[in-house]
């Protein structure tokens, strides 16, 4: 026992395995325990390397360039002042108006649309990721303390929270309105006469006198399948089951031509300049040039069931065309042997087709029930921006002409017309009202009013968009001289 006692009195020399910790030694490890969960700042590096993994290289390297090339501008703007400016200007072509325009549509098609708009004020080097967006619906409650002397908003910002009212501003009763998801019954004139086709009948309705007009009647048999109005004219187009497209003077009141080439019912119509283009229920696209006799001059064959949708973008450079193959296609008005693309994403009929009007080259398309997305395409190089998930078949699309934003129109279970901000898609406002599915959109030639026709057999009009202030003032008679007449229900015939 003894030699035991003195074996552990040895060991008092030996470091205590579990004595608490000094004081020192406790802050130290609470402080390094907290660095590694909470940094007290941003982690960055030592040295300034740009982080490559967030950098678009290529605008990088063209914001560089544009540097580079005004300063050279500016060194040699004395000695171009006294030479023939004119001349020199004329050769270089970087100052004339249609080449800054071109240049512009050029970076609007090859970049991604987020890159075209930041990279006037993009950076060339970036050293940090951008912080993370905050959380939908959430509210800073301490934005006051640092936005109270900002300077005033920018009216880009204030059209972002401008008021969508809630109710139509007219409703119009369309009896024996056609409820099929392949038709396109509804156009909207530039002239502001809207043309509905309710079963075998073609009506003009004027917007600002309120009168009603009968175009057409065929036989009670057969039904009319499309209608499209002539740009910046007074011809309309009407495609029929009886597998031909007729063209109506609604001056005169009566029919110019009538041209046959389908072997089926034509359900949609779009013009290009002079060319009609037809798509039917045989899977083709025709070409039609209404100013000669053998109009038809251009057959497009890639889908595999009926035409549903079609749509030339703004220059007439390209053609979209939707199917209930579930396809979407894409041709060049010089190359129609094949087309350029050929998309296969969505999962259902593609009849909502539609082209932006300030990118040309940005095109949205949506699906029908089995689908529900809207998705949006560069059609210069084919890739697809993004894809929203609307939770309801897509049945129609419309883009405003003087902001960034998109009007959908849907079918079960809402009816509903939602009004989106591109590109960020959030929802600015859900119309409802129809009590069936939205088959139908056109816009007002002011481009603020929308009228959807529904298989509830009535149009409604909605105040949706909303036009520049300098053109406010002048565009108050897309409804009519009277206002005294709004949420009343009219019949069209």
């Amino acid at each position: 026992m003894t030699s035991c006692f003195l074996e552990d009195f040895d060991r008092f020399d030996a470091p205590l395995e579990s004595a608490p910790l000094a004081r020192w030694e406790r802050k130290r490890k609470d402080q390094l325990d907290r660095t590694s969960k909470t940094p007290n700042k941003t982690p960055q590096g030592d040295r300034f390397i740009p982080n490559r993994n967030v950098m678009n290289i290529e605008v990088s390297r063209l914001n560089l360039q544009q540097e580079s090339y005004g300063k050279e501008n500016n060194q040699n703007g004395s000695s171009l002042q006294d030479s023939h400016t004119d001349n020199i200007e004329w050769k270089s072509g970087r100052d004339l108006p249609s080449c800054h325009h071109y240049q512009s549509a050029l970076a609007s098609s090859l970049l991604q649309h987020s890159c075209h708009e930041e990279r006037p004020q993009s950076k060339i080097l970036t050293f940090k990721q951008k912080a993370p967006k905050p959380q939908e619906g959430y509210i800073n409650s301490l934005k006051v303390l640092y936005s109270q002397n900002m300077p005033q908003i920018s009216e880009q910002r204030k059209r972002i929270l401008r008021h969508i009212p809630q109710t139509p501003d007219r409703i119009l009763d369309a009896p024996e309105l056609v409820d099929d998801y392949y038709l396109n019954l509804l156009d909207w004139s530039h002239e502001n006469i809207l043309a509905v086709a309710l079963g075998s009948s073609v009506y003009l309705w004027n917007a600002n006198s309120g009168d009603i007009q009968e175009l057409c009647n065929i036989s009670q048999d057969e039904m009319i399948c499309s209608v499209s109005w002539v740009p910046d004219g007074h011809h309309l187009a009407v495609g029929t089951s009886m597998k031909d497209v007729q063209l109506w003077d609604t001056q005169r009141g009566r029919q110019v031509r009538k041209m046959h080439s389908h072997s089926s019912r034509v359900g949609c119509l779009a013009w290009n300049g002079p060319i009609l283009s037809s798509g039917s229920r045989d899977t083709t696209i025709h070409h039609h040039d209404v100013r000669i006799a053998q109009h038809h001059v251009e057959t497009l064959r890639g889908h595999e069931q009926e035409v549903c949708g079609l749509k030339w973008n703004v220059d007439g450079s390209q053609l979209a065309s939707g199917g209930n193959d579930n396809l979407l296609m894409v041709w060049d008005h010089f190359q129609c042997n094949q087309p350029k693309y050929r998309f296969d994403h969505h999962h259902a009929a593609v009849k909502a087709i539609a082209w932006c009007p300030w990118q040309s080259h940005l095109l949205a398309s949506g699906g029908g029930t089995a689908d529900r997305t809207i998705k949006f395409w560069n059609t210069t190089t084919g890739s697809c921006l993004q894809s929203i998930d609307t939770k309801s078949q897509v049945c129609a699309l419309i883009w405003n002409r003087h902001d960034k934003e998109i009007v959908s129109s849907h079918g079960f279970s809402q009816n509903q017309l939602i009004v989106w901000k591109y590109p960020s898609m959030v929802k600015m406002a859900e119309l409802t009202g129809h009590t069936s599915r939205v088959l139908h959109m056109s816009l007002s030639p002011d481009g603020q009013t929308v009228v959807s026709g529904a298989g509830d057999e009535t149009l409604r009009f909605w105040r949706v968009f909303e036009a520049p202030e300098s053109k406010i003032k002048s565009s108050n008679k897309s409804l009519g001289h009277s206002q005294k007449g709004m949420m009343r229900t009219c019949h069209i015939r």
